[in-house]
């Protein structure tokens, strides 16, 4: 499912012929992704190495997958935190761990970020890989 989610956002940014047209497509995916609640912004939930603020908040659903809600004071960090979102949303932790990320190198979002969104990025991906190792190594206990 992950991979299929990769290849669709693959495919929806090829319509766009140069880098202007791709960030206004981050833009619009901004404004699509629902805002956490003031009380729901708090520090234990910012993620580190991000320039702008991100909370991020991810929960273990009862069928075994995961819920991801977050949001950003930038507008452009917030359409790159959507699209995390949009791959990651509803999907078991074990296969979240084992995904590789490529979608970003596809559309060339890697090669068009400042140095610093990049970080953001990959430490948004890396902090959602985290909870998902911690959800598969306690679903494992659990069931023996």
């Amino acid at each position: 499912m992950i991979e299929a989610k990769q290849k669709e956002i693959i495919e929806d940014f090829s319509f766009y012929e140069n880098w202007m047209q791709k960030y206004e497509h981050i833009i619009e995916l901004a404004k699509e992704l629902p805002t956490l609640e003031e009380d729901e912004k708090s520090d234990d939930l910012l993620i580190s190495g991000c320039q702008s603020k991100v909370w991020l908040k991810v929960f273990l659903n009862a069928d075994g997958t995961m819920s991801l809600k977050a949001d950003s004071d930038a507008i452009i960090t917030k359409g790159l935190v959507s699209l995390v979102v949009s791959i990651f949303n509803n999907e078991k932790p074990e296969d979240v761990v084992s995904a590789p990320i490529y979608f970003a190198d596809e559309i060339g979002l890697s090669q068009n970020l400042s140095q610093t969104r990049s970080n953001g990025f990959a430490a948004m991906v890396k902090q959602i890989k985290l909870y998902a190792t911690v959800f598969a190594s306690q679903n494992k206990f659990e069931n023996g």
